[in-house]
């Protein structure tokens, strides 16, 4: 599955992996989140489609014994080693070129990124997401975003009001209607950022665009993730593990990750118990904003040893 993580910086997943885009300066007071009017228009023929072609996606997974559910288990240990080798490549290495949206780059490095202050999530649906699908989506939003602040430590929730973590479910013809939307939430965002939502190839299951507020790239500030509204349940699923994960900070992938969703080879579909200790690496106070993985390095390898009870 391909996912985007793009940070604005910008970040997209295959699920997808995470982008960052700067934030304007002086941005006016952020509105109200955009919600759904109720109106159930019939999907296109072009979301027919997609939504055949995912079932099947998501059943030729499952048939190769992709996806699983299960965290990780005895046929994928990890040691120490493995944990702080993975989080310095997932951590401070994008695997999208900042500001040329979905196009892939050679890993290049950057300084560790993350929130500073309180992440607050919201789901925000198009006209075609029915009452029931929302109702499920709203209530699997909540879950996770608890789960992270307990595994993070850090404030993440589900708020109504003053959202700053917008996640969007969209089928193909929700998408045109929800840009303007997009530019709401990002006062000031360019039009080349505002095309990584228009133009979603069908490789591109999901994706999250983190931005940073003006003058410190290394603290998110606002999010804005979108799922397809044509997935069907567990790669649904699976885009709301990675995006809202990935748009913590954890931006790239990394082959050698297991078990982990931040590995394009799908083998899970949610989040780890490697996962875990990776945020929980991401958010340790020991670590800093703007550390670079030279500086991080020797407290990372700590935490990892203390993580595992390694001595």
């Amino acid at each position: 599955m391909r996912t985007g993580a793009i940070m604005v910086a910008l970040v997209a997943m295959s699920s997808c992996d995470l982008a960052q885009l700067p934030a304007p300066t002086a941005p006016p007071p952020r509105p109200s989140a955009p919600t759904d009017t109720g109106l159930a228009r019939g999907p296109s023929d072009e979301s027919l489609a997609l939504t055949r072609y995912y079932a099947r996606v998501q059943n030729d997974m499952l048939v190769r014994g992709l996806l699983r559910q299960d965290g990780g288990g005895p046929d994928t240990p990890f040691s120490a080693d493995d944990l702080a080798r993975n989080f310095e490549r997932i951590a401070f290495y994008d695997e999208y070129v900042r500001g040329a949206g979905l196009s892939r780059g050679g890993g290049a490095q950057s300084a560790l990124r993350r929130w500073g202050g309180p992440v607050r999530m919201q789901a925000v649906f198009g006209k075609s997401v029915s009452k029931d699908r929302q109702d499920r989506d709203v209530a699997e939003v909540q879950n996770y975003a608890a789960r992270l602040a307990r595994i993070t430590g850090h404030p993440i929730f589900y708020s109504s009001n003053n959202a700053n973590f917008f996640v969007f479910f969209l089928n193909e013809d929700d998408r045109p209607d929800a840009l303007d939307q997009i530019r709401d939430i990002v006062p000031g965002i360019s039009e080349e950022s505002v095309d990584i939502f228009r133009d979603i190839p069908r490789s591109i299951h999901c994706l999250v665009a983190a931005f940073s507020e003006s003058g410190n790239d290394q603290n998110y500030t606002t999010a804005i993730a979108l799922v397809r509204d044509e997935h069907p349940d567990l790669l649904r699923r699976s885009c709301i593990h990675e995006e809202l994960a990935q748009g913590l900070g954890l931006a790239n992938d990394s082959p050698q990750a297991r078990p982990s969703i931040f590995n394009d080879d799908d083998e899970f579909a949610l989040l780890t118990s490697q996962d875990e200790l990776l945020l929980k690496m991401l958010y340790d106070p020991r670590l800093s904003q703007g550390m670079s993985a030279q500086e991080a390095a020797p407290v990372v390898r700590v935490i990892a040893g203390e993580l595992l009870g390694d001595d």
